[in-house]
């Protein structure tokens, strides 16, 4: 099982690609747990976590965050802007599978 949690402006944004990796997740038949949230939820919502990812539209605050991030022990990073624009859920799933080396 994978855990990654996205963090946007209000959590809202980020549901349709949420959706779209779990379907690619679906399809590969990866067992995965996928949330969005805002940012300023991040300190809640780190535990058991493989990944956390921002949206570019908060990728200014990834100093901020990756210290809470860091602190806990998970890997941070920003959704590449063109795979976020294009809700490209197969691409973001990959990126996240990396960046939690799984």
């Amino acid at each position: 099982m994978v855990v990654i949690r996205l963090f946007c402006n209000q959590g809202m944004s980020t549901s349709l690609l949420v959706s779209k990796m779990r379907e690619e997740a679906e399809k590969a038949a990866l067992k995965v747990d996928i949330m969005a949230y805002p940012v300023n939820e991040v300190e809640e919502n780190l535990k058991g976590v493989d990944c956390a990812l921002l949206g570019p539209q908060v990728g200014y605050l990834k100093g901020k965050v990756s210290k809470i991030c860091q602190e806990r022990g998970v890997p941070l990073d920003v959704i590449p802007m063109m795979d976020y624009g294009m809700c490209n859920g197969k691409n973001v799933l990959e990126f996240a599978r990396r960046l939690a080396g799984k």
